[in-house]
C-alpha cells in the first residue's frame, strides 16, 4: 500500500483523514479504468 498510496497500513488503519483520501483516490481510478475498459469494448466490437 505504501508503494502505490505513499501512505502504510498503519497510518492508513489509524488516520482517518487518511483512510478516506486513499479510498477517494482509490475509487477515482476504479471508474476511470472502467471508463477505459468501455471505451475499448466499444472500439474492439465495430
Amino acid at each position: 500500500m505504501h508503494q502505490s498510496r505513499g501512505v502504510g497500513y498503519t497510518e492508513y488503519s489509524q488516520n482517518l483523514e487518511k483512510r478516506i483520501k486513499v479510498e477517494k483516490e482509490r475509487e477515482r481510478e476504479y471508474k476511470e479504468s472502467r471508463r477505459v475498459v468501455a471505451e475499448v469494448d466499444r472500439q474492439v466490437h465495430r
